[in-house]
C-alpha cells in the first residue's frame, strides 16, 4: 500500500509510504486525489505526510527519464492539477515534511497552507533546471505565493536545495518539530475547529483563485513541449 488514509477526530491524516521515494506517479496520485476526495466529503482538515526521511523526492522519474514525450507531459500534467487542487482545497492544509522534498515533493510543501518539518540531514528544493528540466508555471507560480522573493532566483532558476533549517527562511517550511506528524496533525484538528469552512474557501478564491484559473488554463499549452534537456 502506497498511501494510507486515517480520520483522526476530523483530521484526514493521508500518509506517503511506497517503501522507496515516494515519487509522484500516476498511482500515488490516484491514491492521493481519491484522498482527497474523501477527506472533503467527511473531514475538518488535511495533513500531507511522508514516511520517515522522505515527503516525496518527485514525480516517477521511471516516466521522467524513460517515458515518451507524451507519458512526461501527462504526469506532469497530472501533477500540476493535484497540486492546483490542494492550493484551492476548501480545507486547511498541512503538511508534515518528514524528510527530502524535491521537485514534485517540494511543490506539495508549496501548495499546502502549513509545512511542519523534520529537522536533519534533508534535502528541500526545487532542483529541476540542474537536472535538465525547465520549471513549469504551475511551478513558478506556487513559488511566487509562497517563497521568500529574496530566495525566489536561487531557488527557481539556480536550483538551489535547502536544508530543512534553511528552507524555513527560504518558504518551504513554517516551523520544525521532532514529530512533524503529530504536530501536523495538531495544527489541523486546531485549524480545522477555529476556521469557517465556507469563509475559507471564499477567501482562498480571493486571494488564489486567478492564479489557479491562469494555471489550470494553460497546463496544456505550458506542458506542450516539456522535455529533459541536455
Amino acid at each position: 500500500m502506497s498511501l494510507t488514509y486515517d480520520l483522526q477526530d476530523g483530521v484526514a491524516v493521508v500518509t506517503m509510504d511506497d517503501g522507496k521515494v515516494n515519487a509522484l506517479s500516476h498511482d500515488m496520485m490516484a491514491a492521493l486525489e481519491g484522498a482527497a476526495d474523501r477527506a472533503e466529503a467527511e473531514a475538518t482538515a488535511l495533513v500531507l505526510a511522508g514516511r520517515p526521511g522522505k515527503f516525496c523526492a518527485g514525480f516517477d522519474l521511471s516516466v521522467m527519464t524513460g517515458g515518451t514525450e507524451q507519458d512526461v507531459q501527462e504526469l506532469v500534467a497530472r501533477g500540476a492539477r493535484l497540486s492546483m487542487r490542494l492550493f484551492g482545497f476548501p480545507l486547511p492544509v498541512v503538511a508534515a515534511c518528514t524528510g527530502h522534498a524535491l521537485a514534485a515533493g517540494a511543490i506539495l510543501l508549496m501548495a499546502s497552507d502549513i509545512r511542519i518539518g523534520a529537522d536533519g540531514e534533508f534535502k528541500l528544493g526545487l532542483n529541476e533546471v540542474s537536472i535538465g528540466m525547465p520549471v513549469p508555471v504551475f511551478a513558478t507560480e506556487l513559488a511566487a505565493h509562497r517563497l521568500s522573493k529574496r530566495h525566489f532566483t536561487q531557488s527557481i532558476l539556480l536550483a538551489r536545495v535547502y536544508t530543512p533549517a534553511e528552507a524555513l527562511d527560504v518558504g518551504f517550511l513554517d516551523e520544525l518539530a521532532d514529530d512533524p506528524i503529530a504536530a501536523a496533525t495538531e495544527r489541523a484538528r486546531q485549524l480545522g475547529q477555529s476556521l469557517s469552512r465556507g469563509a475559507l474557501a471564499r477567501t482562498r478564491q480571493n486571494t488564489r483563485g486567478a492564479t489557479i484559473s491562469h494555471v489550470l488554463a494553460t497546463i496544456d499549452a505550458d506542458l506542450g513541449d516539456f522535455a529533459v534537456e541536455s
